[in-house]
Order: C-alpha cells, then sequence, then structure tokens
C-alpha cells in the first residue's frame, strides 16, 4: 500500500502548481510577456533550491559520479523544465486555470501511463492494466465535463 503522508504531498504538489501557474501566468500578463515571468519564476526556483542545497546537503557527488551521468541529463530536464513552464504562463490567461490543468494533468496522467507500463526513465514497472485504462477514461471524461 503507497504511505499515505507520500499521497498527501503529492496532492500539495497538485495545489502548489495551481497557485503558482496563477500567479506567474498572471505576473507575464502584468508584464505583458510570458517568457520574463518564466524567467523569473525559473531564477526564483533556482535560488531558493541553492539556498536549501547550501543549507541542507553535507556531501556533494564526487568527479567520478559526476562523469558517469549521461550528457542528456545534464540539460534535459531543464529544457522540459522551461518548455512546461513557459506553455504553461502562455495557457493559462488565455484558456483559464482550470481548463490549463485539467489538460495538463491528463496529459501527465496518460503519458505516465505509458512511461510506466515500459519503465522509461529508470523507474519501476507498473503495467497498464483495465482498471488504469477505466481510470483515464474517467479522467478524459472529466475533462469533457469540466470544459463543457
Amino acid at each position: 500500500m503507497n504511505n499515505p503522508l507520500l499521497l498527501l504531498l503529492s496532492f500539495s504538489v497538485g495545489i502548489m502548481v495551481v497557485i503558482q501557474g496563477g500567479i506567474n501566468s498572471r505576473l507575464g500578463v502584468m508584464l505583458n510577456n510570458s517568457l520574463v515571468a518564466t524567467g523569473i519564476a525559473l531564477v526564483m526556483s533556482a535560488s531558493v533550491t541553492l539556498l536549501v542545497v547550501v543549507a541542507t546537503v553535507r556531501q556533494l557527488p564526487t568527479a567520478g559520479e559526476l562523469r558517469q551521468i549521461p550528457a542528456y541529463m545534464w540539460f534535459a530536464g531543464g529544457v522540459f523544465s522551461f518548455i512546461a513552464v513557459s506553455l504553461f504562463y502562455y495557457v493559462i490567461p488565455r484558456v483559464g486555470i482550470s481548463t490549463a490543468v485539467t489538460f495538463s494533468l491528463t496529459g501527465q496522467v496518460i503519458f505516465a501511463a505509458v512511461a510506466s507500463h515500459f519503465g522509461w526513465f529508470g523507474m519501476p514497472l507498473e503495467p497498464v492494466s483495465i482498471k488504469k485504462i477505466a481510470g483515464m477514461l474517467v479522467m478524459i471524461a472529466g475533462v469533457v465535463l469540466v470544459k463543457s
């Protein structure tokens, strides 16, 4: 069974995504530029992360450990973060936050099911089941209801 605290933390992430998406997309509207808002958000995120790393990390990876990391891993996550955040800040003021988040969440659930089924990104295998497919269909129906 899943740890209830981890499930609660995951639920909290969803709340925070809506809050930051709403605030930062509004910042993009006020600045008349969603890319500037994205830059500000990502610089602030990197700054807070750096402060937390300095305050909490006791041992950094060795040079040997760093050399073993594939080259694409140094930039791919950041590129996808930039694209996702930029698109979110661009889309939210145009379609509304509930529509943007609902469609985003649906995309996440469907892609996560496929990725976990095949164990992509080194994640544990979680085969797609009839229950998962039914859940995704219910979610898609929910998107249709939220959008209509």
